[in-house]
């Protein structure tokens, strides 16, 4: 069997999941091999693409074309779809967790509740997956879902996707335009963050808005992890970190995955593909100066956004990684970018 290229990269966050539920694909496929979308174990294997957070997330009645059409010509907008029924979401994201059950009976993923079972499946012949949940909808005010979600393997949750929940409110797909956009975390919000640090359940600050953002700051007693976002010097958009919240991060020893979303990217914040990796590059000398060489990993949104023509897919790791190397990361930095940060936090945060 081919060798996979090394460092094996570790991911923030991939879509994946939703792609099956949707009955585009099913577990089988992303065994076997797909002709589109991002992932599979083939083309995971080609590209040294070890797995990642394996996001659970219920979708709103939308059409993600027209929205990407829309992100083409800043500046945009994009109001916010209204929230979603609790006892819908929490039925939708059991599906979804049986979903990746079932990418772990095909032998496509081995699903990892601990750092070093991550370890172990990046020298393994499957993607490690960790099961992450976006946007808290399926959890109600009282939070008596996180532990059966958490015993059935849930380790990653995000409080909010773009619209908001009952935890609290996330931002607009706004360019250009900062997060400082609504109000902080509603009492069940802290409730929230509460739990899932007794639980060690790792927040996931990406889509949460500023005023959220501080208030995870001020209580939790975790790492401080954006998984999908950038450099907000480097792309004014709503999605992305200012520069004092990766001061925050930093400070808390937390860290951030890159995004490979176009418009997240581009400093023109359009949802445009035809881009060189140069721009990838400035993103990351912006996060490794506030937030050190250890702060930083990847979090491609593959399976859910528009990705830079010369990384395409996950077989594209090996252009990353050339890129990687053209700007100068050494093989320490490699080995930290491509999954040793990732395990560093996950560590602190999980208690192993």
């Amino acid at each position: 069997m081919t060798a996979w290229p090394s460092p094996r990269i570790f991911d923030g966050h991939n879509d994946t999941l939703l792609r099956i539920m949707n009955g585009q694909i099913t577990p089988q496929d992303v065994a076997d091999g797909l002709p589109d979308g991002h992932i599979d174990l083939p083309r995971a294997r080609a590209g040294g693409f070890g797995g990642g957070f394996f996001a659970m997330f219920v979708p709103s009645p939308a059409d993600k074309a027209l929205r990407y059409e829309v992100m083409e010509n800043p500046p945009y907008d994009l109001p916010l779809p209204p929230r979603l029924s609790q006892s819908d979401a929490h039925d939708f994201i059991t599906r979804e967790f049986a979903a990746l059950e079932a990418l772990e009976a095909a032998g496509a993923v081995t699903i990892c509740r601990t750092a070093a079972e991550i370890e172990a499946a990046l020298g393994g012949e499957t993607m490690a997956a960790v099961a992450h949940i976006e946007g808290a909808e399926a959890i109600s005010e009282s939070c008596a879902e996180l532990e059966p979600l958490y015993a059935r393997g849930l380790r990653s949750l995000g409080p909010v996707w773009s619209r908001p929940t009952v935890f609290g409110e996330g931002v607009p797909f706004r360019y250009p335009s900062t997060g400082d956009i609504g109000g902080g975390l509603t009492e069940a919000g802290k409730r929230l963050v509460s739990e899932c640090n007794r639980l060690k359940i790792m927040l996931d600050l990406s889509h949460l808005n500023e005023k959220g953002v501080d208030d995870i700051a001020a209580l939790s007693d975790a790492p401080l992890v954006a998984t999908h976002s950038n450099a907000h010097a480097v792309t004014p958009h709503s999605r992305n970190l200012t520069d004092r919240q990766l001061s925050q991060i930093a400070e808390r020893g937390g860290m951030v995955g890159i995004n490979y979303a176009s418009a997240f990217l581009r400093p023109d914040g359009k949802m445009l593909s035809d881009f060189s990796l140069d721009l990838m590059m400035r993103h990351l000398d912006h996060l490794i100066k506030f937030l050190g060489e250890d702060g930083v990993g990847f979090g491609s949104d593959f399976d859910g956004a528009l990705v830079p023509e010369e990384i395409k897919d996950c077989a594209g790791m090996v252009n990353l990684r050339a890129a990687l190397r053209k700007h100068g990361v050494d093989d320490a930095l490699m080995q930290k970018l491509a999954h040793g940060n990732w395990l560093r936090v996950l560590r602190a945060t999980w208690g192993e």
